[in-house]
């Protein structure tokens, strides 16, 4: 089944692809990559940024709709606002993300205002809280203030971002509203640890949105996860980045990921069409209960790679570990060692005397 749109509990609809341009900052490189998202048929860009694509296989529909998602704590929505103008889309072809993050000690109010000025639009498609604890005095007042804003028609939808199944409690309680997605970190690694909030979303109608999903092989390779992912790769000819991707539209949520790479935004958007059998998907849930491999495995695994960065649960970039930073702490190691045996065979000489 290619990626089709997700329905959100108010009536409106989300693609379930997504790109992430997070991590570009500012400048001219997310306005390229973006404008290049777009290009390809990504659907739904946002700052972070995030395009979702809204097309079957690889084939673009000029007439579909584009997506932007990107963050107030990025800093590069003004960036996005100038691809989205450049592409020369229409408005409504567009679904573009937000997110309020507390950036300048600054309200929800003020926020949303100054993100729409800086992406040059009068309505945001959907607007987060981007974590529980940005949503000040309280959960409820901050919801609170985010209904006011989809009154106004300032929003379309609303929602949050890496709220644990307390938070939502707590929001859900004394909502008008309910929250329309939540955006979390999902991959086969953490998929038992985040599995109770994507049941209580699911009882509650609300839209998971999965972001990192390519952890296990960028930024956590050599673990259990790459036995079944790459077996399943290899039968069915495709790349395993493909195969999570289809994991994780597999457990029912919108798939937020990135690269600068257009050959590889081609591939995620044909993942659309992959088929994971049950056996498949229960085989990588087995996998990534067992964990993520050591962290010096996984260190050694990346820095001979060439995996993109990922990014942390607030969405900021990870920095990519050079080469030197893991072998000049292991060489120093080496080298104790080797001072300590030199020692040791001294001493144990010095007492045979």
């Amino acid at each position: 089944m290619p990626w089709t749109d997700f329905q959100l509990n108010d009536g409106h609809t989300i693609p379930s692809l997504a790109f992430g341009t997070w991590k570009m900052g500012n400048g001219d490189a997310p306005i390229t990559q973006v404008d290049q998202a777009l290009g390809v048929g990504f659907d739904h860009v946002g700052a972070y940024l995030l395009v979702v694509p809204r097309v079957h296989g690889s084939i673009l529909n000029r007439s579909m709709r584009r997506g932007v998602d990107t963050a107030q704590a990025y800093r590069n929505e003004y960036e996005a606002g100038v691809a989205i103008r450049d592409s020369g889309l229409p408005r409504d072809q567009l679904f573009i993300t937000t997110k309020y993050s507390g950036v300048d000690g600054k309200g929800i109010k003020q926020s949303v205002k100054e993100s729409l000025a800086n992406l040059g639009i009068s309505y945001l498609d959907l607007y987060l809280i981007h974590h529980p604890r940005l949503a000040v005095p309280d959960i409820p007042t901050a919801w609170k203030e985010m209904e006011d804003i989809q009154a106004a028609g300032l929003v379309k939808s609303i929602g949050v971002s890496n709220f644990e199944v307390s938070d939502l409690k707590t929001l859900i309680a004394s909502a008008k509203v309910k929250p329309a997605a939540n955006q979390i970190l999902l991959h086969p690694y953490v998929y038992a640890r985040q599995k109770p909030i994507l049941e209580f979303a699911k009882e509650h109608g609300i839209v998971i949105e999965a972001y990192s999903a390519l952890i296990p092989i960028t930024s956590q390779p050599g673990g259990p996860v790459d036995v079944p992912v790459k077996a399943i790769a290899a039968r069915l000819g495709v790349t395993d980045d493909q195969v999570l991707l289809a994991w994780t539209k597999a457990k029912g949520a919108v798939v937020v990921t990135t690269s600068s790479k257009k050959e590889r935004l081609l591939g995620y958007l044909n993942a659309g069409d992959l088929e994971l059998t049950d056996a498949d998907i229960a085989a990588i849930d087995a996998a990534g209960a067992l964990g993520p491999p050591s962290k010096l495995a996984s260190m050694f695994t990346t820095t001979f790679t060439k995996a993109e960065p990922e990014y942390d649960v607030r969405g900021a970039p990870r920095k990519k570990t050079s080469a030197a930073a893991v072998v000049v702490p292991l060489a120093l190691l080496m080298i104790a060692g080797w001072v300590w045996v030199r020692a040791q065979s001294v001493c144990t000489k010095t007492y045979q005397v």
